[in-house]
């Protein structure tokens, strides 16, 4: 297994930068489940029985696994310790992406559900981690061989084939957490008009508060526009 301590550090999202946030990238536990009869064998309540390294996919040697079979579905498990000041608010655990069909459990309740193997995804810990104690996060994903299912240059075929490379499966970008508040801004929309010298601002929120105000300041390297 490859020693690393958090690979790919860097902030993951840095369009809309918050103070607080946590990479979980590393070692969590891993198992294949190769017929997908895992959530019938218990694999969600029980501890899995090797390791991957996070975010790369089972089938990269970096990932410590390497295995480029067939892989109808993963598991991965990790228990999550939150930092103590995060007491309070709501975590959003946040996937850069994860290939194909993903299911999230935390302690044992599904908390999102997401298709498409390019697409980040956000499942929100809500009540579950609002008391800044440890979570144990589960993840299953599935990635049939054939299907409907964007899929790229992945080969269908068990060896590489013309234009066609070996599959990913599982998760292989930065799996991150983020504290919020209960009313906070989701991810802005920053369309410029260069014909009326202006930008236009999409702004959604979680949800309006009577009083609360969106304030935004146009800046360059000198200071306030």
């Amino acid at each position: 297994m490859p020693t690393h301590s958090v690979p790919r550090p860097e902030y993951p999202r840095p369009q809309f930068v918050r103070r607080d946030w946590l990479n979980v990238n590393g070692l969590w536990q891993f198992e294949t489940d190769r017929g997908d009869s895992g959530l019938e064998r218990g694999l969600l309540t029980r501890e899995l029985d090797g390791q991957i390294l996070v975010p790369f996919p089972p089938e990269s040697e970096l990932s410590g696994v390497g295995d480029t079979d067939f892989l109808e579905a993963v598991w991965y498990r990790r228990v999550l310790t939150l930092p103590a000041d995060w007491a309070g608010r709501r975590v959003l655990l946040h996937f850069g992406a994860v290939d194909h069909d993903t299911t999230v459990w935390a302690d044992g309740t599904e908390v999102a559900r997401h298709r498409g193997g390019f697409t980040p995804f956000t499942a929100d810990l809500g009540d579950i981690a609002g008391s800044g104690r440890d979570v144990v996060v589960t993840v299953r994903a599935r990635d049939t061989r054939s299907g409907p299912q964007a899929r790229g240059k992945q080969a269908i075929k068990y060896a590489n084939h013309d234009c066609n490379y070996t599959r990913v499966t599982g998760i292989w970008q930065t799996v991150w957490l983020e504290p919020v508040h209960e009313a906070h801004l989701r991810r802005p929309r920053i369309t410029p008009d260069l014909a009326g010298s202006a930008f236009h601002l999409e702004l959604p929120l979680s949800g309006n508060r009577p009083g609360q105000v969106v304030r935004a300041v146009l800046s360059d390297d000198e200071g306030e526009v």
